[in-house]
C-alpha cells in the first residue's frame, strides 16, 4: 500500500468516528460516553478519573443506599486505576481518599431527608419564577438600586462627556 492510500483509509476511519459522535451527540448532548473513551485507550488516566466522578455525583444523586454503593465501589475503582497509571497526580489520591468516605456522607444525606424534600425544577427560566412570591420590601429595595444604578450611570456617562469635550484636539 502507498502512504497515500493509507492515509485516505485513516481520514475514512476518523470521518467515520466523526459522523457517529456527530448522530450520538444530536441523540444526547448531555451524553459523554467515557467507557467508549477507556475502550480505546484503557490507560488514560484522566478518562478514569472523570468517569469516577461521574459515578460518584450518580451515587449521590441515588436515594437507594445500596445502588448508590455501588457507583461508589464503580468510583473507587476508577480513581484506584487512575492512580495506578499517574501514580504523583494529588488530585487522584485526594479523589481515591474521599471515595472512601462517599458511602457514610449518602448516609447522612439521607437522614436528613434531602430526599424527601420537593426538588426545585432544574429549568429556572420565567415558569420556576413565577411560582415563588418576592416579599413586598425586596421589591421596593430593587426599585432602588435600580434607580441609584441608572443615576450612577447618567453621571458617570455625562462627566465622560465632559471630560472629552474639553480635551478636544485643536
Amino acid at each position: 500500500m502507498d502512504p497515500t492510500q493509507i492515509d485516505f483509509e485513516r481520514i475514512m476511519i476518523f470521518e467515520h468516528a466523526r459522523i457517529t459522535a456527530e448522530a450520538a451527540y444530536a441523540k444526547n448532548p448531555y451524553d459523554a460516553d467515557l467507557d467508549e473513551a477507556l475502550s480505546i485507550n484503557p490507560a488514560k488516566h484522566e478518562a478514569l478519573w472523570c468517569l469516577g466522578n461521574a459515578y460518584t455525583a450518580n451515587g449521590f444523586l441515588n436515594p437507594d443506599h445500596d445502588e448508590a454503593q455501588i457507583q461508589f465501589d464503580q468510583a473507587a475503582e476508577c480513581f484506584q486505576k487512575a492512580v495506578n497509571e499517574c501514580p504523583g497526580n494529588e488530585h487522584y489520591l485526594q479523589s481515591l481518599v474521599n471515595s472512601s468516605k462517599a458511602p457514610d456522607l449518602h448516609n447522612e444525606i439521607v437522614k436528613q431527608g434531602v430526599f424527601n424534600q420537593p426538588q426545585p425544577s432544574l429549568g429556572a427560566g420565567p415558569a420556576a419564577s413565577s411560582k415563588t412570591k418576592k416579599p413586598a420590601n425586596k421589591k421596593s429595595s430593587d426599585l432602588k438600586y435600580d434607580i441609584c444604578g441608572w443615576i450612577i450611570l447618567a453621571v458617570g456617562i455625562m462627566a465622560w462627556v465632559g471630560m472629552a469635550k474639553s480635551h478636544m484636539p485643536q
